[in-house]
């Protein structure tokens, strides 16, 4: 049996097809343009087999209740021209098999999920966060997505400004000094006029990110109390989840136990961004067994 997987990004779509056991049997990625072109193509790329089903994991804000009008629409996107796209009914038009719909990192945070069930690791619930161009996040607990009204928006959650971080303004326009806001990618050329690739870890700046991003795990560790929190997304390394290791000890003050925070706060399971396409995987092969 056969499952597949969009993963529906601001800048690429990523499209593949893999087995009940999560491996990927043939994938394709192109650009993201205009919806009818981008969604065109997904949808003739799956006509090529026979899937059982779908799942789309996409960049948003997305309308995840089935009950609402506009279900599965990309609804308030700055993304130009794909406001309010009906993405589900777009793909349902012409492949006529189930089909899940979530957001990007929702669909990475199932992905790890499963990766840790498959590798034996004993765990309920997880935390996922991209940080890139933006910054979102998705949680599993006891196994399932969290959010029922909306999916979560982790990445707009506000923050205490670091006391050499005073002046920056912010780069999202919504909010300034939200998590996205602070240490999205673009605030490396709002800052220092240079691309995150082009600044060394010992540069300052890095500090003071670290210590935004210890502030969201504090945040999701006292209120949701998962079992890991991982980072994927361009900004993240393994260098800068040390240097949020090291705020987020001081902050949470042994307050309440967690797991040694080398494996506690962590980088992707899976390797090569996958984490989205087996998130789909498995939730594309869940709705058969609803």
């Amino acid at each position: 049996m056969l499952f597949g997987s969009i993963e529906g990004g601001g800048t690429k779509f990523v499209c593949a097809v893999g087995n009940e056991n999560y491996q990927v049997k043939d994938s394709i990625s192109f650009p993201t343009t205009t919806p009818q072109e981008t969604l065109q193509k997904a949808a003739d790329y799956f006509k090529q087999f026979d899937i059982a089903a779908i799942s789309i994991a996409s960049f948003g804000p997305v309308e995840i209740r089935q009950t609402a009008a506009n279900y599965g629409y990309i609804t308030t996107t700055p993304k130009k021209g794909w406001q309010n796209t009906d993405f589900v009914g777009f793909i349902k038009e012409q492949i006529d098999v189930p089909i899940f719909f979530t957001t990007d990192v929702n669909g990475s945070a199932y992905g790890e999920y499963v990766m840790s069930l498959l590798s034996n690791e004993d765990i309920d619930s997880l935390v996922y966060y991209t940080i890139g161009t933006g910054v979102g996040g998705g949680a599993i607990i006891d196994g399932k997505l969290v959010g029922s009204l909306g999916h979560p928006e982790m990445g707009h959650v506000l923050l205490k400004r670091h006391p050499d971080d005073l002046e920056f303004k912010g780069v999202c326009p919504y909010h300034h000094d939200c998590l996205e806001g602070l240490v999205s990618g673009p605030t490396f050329e709002a800052r220092l006029n240079k691309k995150g690739k082009d600044v060394p870890l010992t540069d300052p700046v890095w500090d003071i990110m670290s210590y935004y991003v210890a502030q969201a795990v504090l945040q999701v560790t006292l209120i949701l109390r998962p079992d890991k929190v991982v980072f994927g997304g361009g900004v993240t390394s393994e260098a800068f989840l040390q240097k949020v290791r090291c705020h987020f000890a001081q902050m949470l003050n042994g307050y309440v136990s967690v797991p040694d925070l080398d494996k506690y706060i962590v980088m992707p399971a899976i390797a090569g961004n996958g984490s989205a396409t087996v998130g789909n995987f498995a939730l594309a092969k869940r709705l058969l067994k609803e």
